[in-house]
């Protein structure tokens, strides 16, 4: 027997901050049953196995958003409960159909869900859980990348305050989200304590930490010839002071990132589809987990390259109607997932002879270099599915004999 004929109870779920509602229906029932969990574990596995005595031995479907991750991977843990994610957005569309305003409500939503569940089964594909390894893949580069999002804002800030006062740091330091460059404005916040320290401890200082010896001997020039911007006592001590407040914020974010990196590195490392991600050029240490995290372990999840294209924001959204064909970039897609393709594919040209090769031809056609990386990610993703698919590496080698044997018009841009 199926799932779907062992299923005695369907279930729509709307998730909430204090509290989840909920809408069931017995199969072969016509009364649709209301009721509220509380947002309390206890309540959960309470009304879980209440449902579990209903079911007889059978199954439960609960229809939920997808977005909802905290409740899904909860309900993961009961053998019991079929899971099926609806897409936020299908939801929004659905709700739409039938309330033009599209106001959200809760107790609606429910019934929406259990109402899509019972007439659109076919839509909703069962939610088969990924290993911890991938779920814990995920999690650390988003979080890995919102810390880096975080460094970066405030280096800008931090670039925006020196050029109120001390403009000639942002030459001397060096990038300013490395620690040589934090540990640099913590010492010399501004021009004129920097010229009070003499010549041989700031020579000890870039020596330390490896600074080219030609260039260290330029800055030693410069530094007692330099003018300050300014010389008003108060944008001096409040620049002073907001410098030193940021690089104190920099630091620690530094120290996390690379603690981020070693777990994500070692988590990596250990899956069994490490070697094909890893295989490929360009993909480096942090693009590799995301693009792992894109396709996931489970092979039946994707048919096809262009589901795959299609999911990750990729391929564009083309929409025909009579005879006007519009072509325009895709909007609802995971954000994270597509920045990850579009880097990789951008990293992959210094790596890969074909894909400079590639991304050449597409500017020749007149296309912008986002336009063209685009497309080279278009690319790349049929190759990626299909090593994905065959449990095998990347080989270079083997894929420029085909477009040689093809005669492809790439081999004019080599």
């Amino acid at each position: 027997m199926d799932e779907a004929s062992e299923i005695r109870v369907k279930v729509g779920l709307d998730w909430g901050d204090e509290k989840h509602v909920y809408r069931l229906r017995m199969v072969g029932s016509s009364t649709v049953e209301k009721g509220e969990i509380e947002q309390k574990p206890e309540a959960l596995q309470e009304w879980l196995n209440r449902l579990r005595e209903r079911a007889g031995g059978g199954r439960v479907a609960i229809a939920l958003e997808h977005s909802r991750g905290a409740l899904l991977y909860a309900l993961l843990e009961y053998e019991f409960v079929v899971i099926y994610p609806i897409n936020p957005k299908a939801l929004s569309r659905y709700r739409e159909a039938f309330y033009p305003s599209g106001g959200k409500d809760d107790p609606r939503d429910a019934d929406l869900a259990l109402d899509y569940l019972e007439k659109h089964p076919e839509r909703i594909r069962v939610w088969k859980p990924e290993s911890s390894e991938v779920r814990s893949l995920r999690l650390l580069t988003q979080q890995r990348r919102q810390l880096v999002d975080l460094r970066t804002e405030l280096t800008n800030r931090l670039t925006c305050n020196l050029k109120n006062y001390f403009p000639q740091a942002l030459g001397w330091a060096g990038p300013l989200k490395e620690d040589t460059a934090c540990e640099f404005l913590e010492r010399w916040p501004s021009l004129s304590e920097l010229q009070k320290t003499g010549t041989g401890k700031i020579r000890r200082f870039f020596r330390g930490r490896g600074a080219h010896a030609e260039k260290l001997e330029a800055k030693l020039i410069e530094i007692p010839k330099a003018v300050p911007l300014t010389r008003d006592t108060a944008i001096l001590s409040a620049g002073s002071l907001l410098t030193r407040s940021l690089v104190k914020q920099v630091r620690p974010l530094n120290q996390s990132i690379l603690e981020y990196e070693r777990r994500i590195a070692e988590v990596f490392e250990d899956h069994g589809d490490h070697d094909i991600f890893d295989s490929l050029p360009g993909c480096g240490p942090a693009l590799g987990p995301r693009l792992l995290c894109l396709l996931g372990e489970d092979r039946d999840r994707y048919s096809s390259a262009e589901e795959v294209q299609t999911v990750s924001g990729i391929a564009p959204l083309i929409v025909a109607s009579g005879k006007v064909r519009v072509v325009h970039w895709r909007w609802a897609c995971p954000k994270f997932q597509r920045q990850a393709v579009h880097e990789f594919a951008a990293h992959s040209r210094h790596w890969c002879s074909w894909a400079q090769a590639f991304y050449k031809m597409q500017i020749s056609r007149g296309k912008d270099h986002h336009m063209a990386v685009r497309a080279l990610a278009f690319k790349w993703l049929r190759i990626i599915f299909v090593c994905w698919r065959d449990h095998a590496p990347y080989d270079d080698e083997r894929y420029m004999e085909s477009l040689k044997a093809n005669n492809s018009p790439l081999l004019a841009y080599l």
